[in-house]
């Protein structure tokens, strides 16, 4: 959230004064295109005779310019209106999109005004139209005119994506590429874009569903493009400094990141309570804590206090066997997201990437993978997206049988959680959870900041615990000599677990630790577990630095080793109220010290995870290079049989 210094108010006023020009535009304007070429339409006529115009033509003096009436004119009401062909009169669809498309035309027209007399444009633009234009200034008057022209179309785009988005459905439509982005100067910028829009609205646009998809995946292109454009023209400091702010429709723009509504989105799944989920300790300890760490996030601030002290996961791999309750943890951390949301007043968003999502066309999967992470980073909420059984979703690179549509998920995932341009604000987290993490780009694996072994029931106790919640309570069978869920008391459960881990649980990194501490003694210094690091290394060269970045933050999140109180949880005021500085110096405050044997146990856990995974596609390597060969034998043997 910016600051009042650089937030800029727009009001009301300001808007309505352009609507008059912006219905101008709406009702008809010519262009000719000079990048795109014009597309052809496959609508039918409505009937012999009756042309494709619309009905009912505006009477309103002053609303129509004299072009309109030719034929080849940009007609974008008669376009929206056109979507349902069977309907004579407007739809409220429609409607809605039409007056979205006047504010969002009038909002860009405030927003580039304000821009160039901050940035001495508009005088420029006097001093041009009176002829007397400063000599050495031409270079500078086209620089600024280009700026303008960027933010007059990211604006556009960005604010009627966000007014229409609230009408938009799931449905998505495919339009290609985004071409006529001129940058002369702002009117042609918006000439160009309403023109692309018609020709888009033409081909596209069925029924009023598609209409309004046709118009977000042009907004959402639109937006992608002059970003980029934008990174080349020096004087856009002034509008990315600025945020500009409209009260009314709850907007705020900051210079070229896209607005969302901060909507939550609707769940139908069952939720599980924690003591629904048998064994698998440390996952469910590190799953609670962890939607109770998403609760801290500040809206204000767009920041959480865990992100800046350490400790936070924005991302975390949950692997095990078929059957082991990958799919009940995930049940679990939705409904607690879901239900400290409820009480804090907090939208949030869960969704999940499926195989749906990997499509024969290229770039299709790209694009849906990025949707997928952009609703789940959106800032505006808090938010939990899940990639169930990643090993079919995401290809692994070099393997033949990975299709194009899942290595463009690998390379999109890859990005997003570890790119560049990766920002961790802490209001949300991703899982990725399979039954064959082996299968999974080794990159795209070691991007997963905590691992979650999900191995299901192992006791007497949590058999005896899951058979008895399973089975319900139809039934007069006595449970017996048993304490009913004892064994699934979180603290107790997951210190043994971390305990287990002061030594390596993989045989390959048992004897990398047994051979350290023969030759080093005890692991307590930094020195002796920089040895031990090293010595993993030389038996896994998979282990990389990127691997000790995992391991210091989740020794960073043992660090946080506590789970905020659950009353901070019950009652708004006693946390979620609280500003953004309150409430770190509160978390701080619980925070306790790192020690050795908290490393240790961290290194081993995380290592044993990695060389449980290179063993396992070893032997898979293994078993099918010995099935091609024993196929090639008998396809040998059947050969010289028959000659």
């Amino acid at each position: 959230m910016s600051t009042s210094q650089n937030l800029m108010q727009i009001t009301e006023d300001q808007i309505k004064a352009e609507y008059k020009s912006a219905e101008a535009l709406i009702f008809g304007f010519d262009h000719t295109p000079r990048i795109a070429k014009q597309k052809e339409a496959d609508r039918e006529e409505r009937s012999r005779g009756i042309g494709r115009r619309r009905r009912f033509r505006p009477t309103t003096p002053g609303l129509v310019t004299q072009s309109t009436a030719r034929p080849e004119g940009v007609h974008i009401l008669d376009q929206i209106q056109l979507s349902d062909e069977e309907d004579p009169l407007m739809s409220p669809a429609q409607a809605s999109t039409v007056h979205s498309l006047r504010r969002a035309l009038s909002i860009s027209k405030v927003v580039t005004d304000l821009f160039a007399q901050q940035t001495g444009l508009a005088d420029l633009k006097r001093e041009n139209l009176e002829g007397w234009l400063s000599e050495g200034s031409d270079a500078k008057f086209g620089d600024l005119l280009s700026a303008a022209a960027c933010v007059s179309l990211h604006v556009f785009a960005n604010t009627l994506s966000y007014l229409l988005s609230d009408h938009a459905s799931e449905t998505t439509v495919e339009i290609g590429e985004v071409d006529e982005i001129l940058t002369d100067n702002p009117q042609i910028a918006i000439y160009g874009a309403m023109w692309e829009l018609d020709q888009d609205l033409k081909v596209f646009a069925k029924d009023d569903t598609t209409m309004l998809a046709v118009i977000m995946a042009y907004c959402e292109k639109l937006m992608e493009k002059v970003s980029l454009r934008a990174q080349t023209i020096s004087s856009l400091q002034p509008f990315t400094a600025n945020s500009y702010r409209v009260e009314a429709d709850d907007l705020t723009i900051n210079g070229f990141t896209p607005s969302r509504h901060a909507r939550g989105s609707k769940l139908t799944m069952t939720f599980k309570k924690p003591h629904e989920v048998v064994g698998n300790h440390i996952a469910k300890y590190q799953s609670m804590k962890l939607a109770k760490m998403l609760m801290a996030y500040d809206f204000e601030r767009k920041m959480n206090p865990f992100a800046e002290l350490g400790g936070f996961i924005f991302t975390f791999m949950g692997d095990g066997m078929p059957g082991t309750g990958k799919t009940t943890l995930i049940q679990m951390m939705a409904g607690l997201i879901n239900d400290y949301c409820q009480v804090a007043g907090y939208p949030f968003r869960y969704q999940n990437l499926s195989t749906e999502s990997i499509d024969s066309y290229q770039g299709k999967s790209a694009q849906n993978a990025k949707a997928f992470i952009n609703n789940v980073i959106d800032p505006n909420v808090i938010g939990f997206g899940t990639i169930d059984d990643i090993d079919q979703l995401a290809g692994k690179r070099g393997d033949r049988q990975s299709s194009a549509g899942q290595l463009e998920i690998t390379a999109v995932l890859m990005e997003s959680f570890a790119g560049a341009n990766t920002v961790v604000r802490g209001n949300c987290t991703f899982g990725m959870f399979s039954n064959y993490p082996e299968n999974v780009d080794d990159a795209l694996r070691q991007r997963a900041g905590a691992r979650f072994l999900v191995d299901g029931p192992k006791t007497r106790d949590d058999y005896i615990d899951i058979f008895s919640l399973l089975l319900g309570k139809n039934h007069k069978i006595p449970l017996g000599e048993h304490d009913l869920f004892s064994a699934q008391e979180i603290r107790k459960a997951v210190a043994a677990s971390y305990d287990s881990h002061s030594v390596p649980h993989e045989a390959g990194l048992k004897t990398a630790f047994e051979a350290a501490t023969e030759k080093i003694g005890a692991l307590d210094t930094i020195a002796k577990l920089g040895t031990y690091l090293k010595a993993i290394q030389e038996a896994d060269p998979r282990f990389t630095g990127r691997a000790i970045k995992n391991i210091t933050d989740a020794i960073k999140t043992r660090a946080m080793d506590f789970e905020l109180p659950d009353e901070w949880m019950e009652t708004p005021e006693l946390f979620f109220e609280k500003d953004y500085s309150t409430k770190r110096d509160m978390i701080a405050d619980l925070a306790q010290p790192i020690t050795i044997e908290m490393v240790i146990q961290e290194i081993n856990r995380y290592a044993d995870s990695e060389f449980r995974y290179a063993d396992k596609s070893d032997e898979i390597a293994i078993d099918n290079a010995v099935r091609d060969m024993e196929r090639h034998a008998e396809a040998k043997r059947r050969f010289l049989d028959a000659n």
